[in-house]
């Protein structure tokens, strides 16, 4: 009486983008998005400038968020096996673990110069600066328009587009601040748009932190809801009650759930089915997608123990 099979409801169906314009589109943003972070974390250095240097931090983590997003699209394809029963999907929470930790050792190693830039402050070139900070413009700008079409078909696509966007407005703030230095040699603004800019970065990445390591341990992903999960299954009818419910992430895209439904006496063999795929539909309502369901009369004795 236990089930493990998953059933789509045309009803869900959504326009899905193609694969592989996605595939061309998030190579083609990590590409051109990695090679100006070398150009501008160079520059930086060269122009003695903080602000470009936190600024290639940021899009640094324009290109992990890509080659995440990319490494989910490739991941959904690979098939379980005898090791991994549940295939790779979970790989994704891990990276972005691993992203979000490096993120915070450059953050540090940021905060740790401009305490030193402040105590022994320098001269530097605003045009240049500038310069280089509206190439940043124009990169997140074209890279976000790669996604622009599909944005609203896929989260992680639109994940993706908002990033990119949101730090072309980081560099336009770094243009800014390198004309008022180049004319008015008001050199600390520099140090002041690198602080800036790492606590941009912190804030993304303390939630891409706090995100994925709740998702590793397990923890119920974010939107869903356990009381809103159980009314829609005892919206379906045969459904007495429901325990034993529990809901994890499989990935950063996907979710899991297994749970004991309780069912009416009345309840044939022959309509198990029919009632599993009302309540996975239900489910999919909740941002579900696949479950295991166990299913038990009204007064059978349950021995799993004490749980949700």
């Amino acid at each position: 009486m236990h089930s493990h099979t998953h059933q789509h409801s045309s009803s869900h169906h959504h326009h899905s983008p193609q694969i592989s314009n996605l595939n061309r589109a998030f190579l083609l943003g990590i590409a051109i998005n990695a090679l100006y972070v070398v150009v501008e974390l160079g520059a930086g250095f060269y122009f003695k400038s903080l602000s470009l240097i936190s600024d290639a931090g940021h899009n640094l983590s324009d290109v992990a968020a890509l080659a995440l997003a990319l490494w989910a699209f490739k991941l959904a394809k690979v098939k379980a096996n005898e090791k991994f029963t549940y295939g790779y999907k979970k790989s994704t929470i891990l990276v972005s673990l691993i992203n979000s930790v490096v993120l915070f050792v450059a953050i540090g190693i940021i905060l740790w110069e401009s305490v030193h830039r402040f105590a022994n402050p320098v001269p530097l070139s605003g045009w240049s600066i500038s310069v280089v900070a509206s190439f940043g413009i124009l990169i997140n700008v074209v890279s976000a328009l790669l996604f622009f079409k599909d944005k609203d078909h896929d989260l992680n696509v639109k994940g993706a587009y908002l990033h990119l966007m949101a730090d072309a407005a980081v560099s336009l703030g770094v243009v800014i601040s390198g004309v008022f230095i180049a004319l008015y040699q008001i050199y600390w603004l520099d140090l002041m748009m690198s602080l800036i800019i790492v606590a941009v970065i912190f804030y993304s990445t303390w939630s891409l932190f706090r995100d994925s390591l709740f998702l590793s341990l397990d923890g119920v992903p974010k939107g869903i809801h356990l009381q809103e999960v159980i009314d829609e299954i005892k919206e379906v009818e045969g459904v007495l009650d429901v325990h034993h419910l529990h809901v994890w992430a499989m990935s950063t895209s996907q979710n899991a759930m297994t749970a004991h439904i309780i069912i009416t006496p009345q309840t044939g063999i022959d309509q198990l089915n029919q009632l599993k795929n009302h309540i996975k539909h239900h489910l999919e309502h909740v941002n579900i997608q696949h479950a295991t369901l166990e299913f038990e009369l009204e007064n059978e004795t349950c021995k799993d123990g004490d749980m949700v």
